[in-house]
């Protein structure tokens, strides 16, 4: 089966730069601080965070999966861009070879942001992923972003 591709648009009130520095710059350290009841900590296993860096996020004890690990394929502060694969863990057991993310931030006219990601599915083969599957995934993602986005409206000086 051939890879799966979707794309999602999300906005939010907080300027893209406070926004992709929280996420995507110190995310590793503030996701596991915000959301310690699912994020034990994320580990840097190979790198230096940028390109080709290996890191590994480990869930909290007691939860459906125990880490999963992903790959820095591309980081561009300035034009607000990251691209990561997952290669090994949580939902990839048994049904999935990777999944590619590619995530842009924009600044808005309003002084917000809105960002865009695209993500690929690419299962193992013979294996068909269902769009319940996905789904799961995706309200994960987001709540994760919500989260986030709550902490930066809570704490203006944050990240700034």
């Amino acid at each position: 089966m051939s890879s799966i591709t979707f794309t999602e648009e999300f906005s939010s009130p907080v300027p893209a730069a406070r926004v992709f520095n929280a996420l995507i710059l110190h995310g590793d350290e503030l996701i596991p601080k915000l959301m310690p009841q699912a994020i034990k900590d994320v580990q840097l296993l190979e790198g230096d965070g940028g390109p080709g860096s290996i890191k590994q996020m480990n869930f909290a004890e007691g939860g459906k999966f125990k880490y999963l690990k992903h790959r820095v394929d591309a980081l561009d502060k300035e034009k607000l861009t990251y691209s990561y694969t997952m290669i090994e863990g949580a939902e990839l057991a048994d049904k999935i070879e990777s999944i590619s993310y590619e995530i842009k931030m924009e600044a808005t006219p309003e002084g917000g942001c809105k960002g865009t990601n695209v993500s690929k599915y690419t299962p193992k083969p013979g294996v068909v992923i269902t769009e319940e599957e996905i789904k799961e995934g995706k309200e994960k993602a987001a709540f994760v972003f919500k989260a986030v986005e709550a902490y930066l409206l809570a704490n203006p000086e944050a990240y700034a």
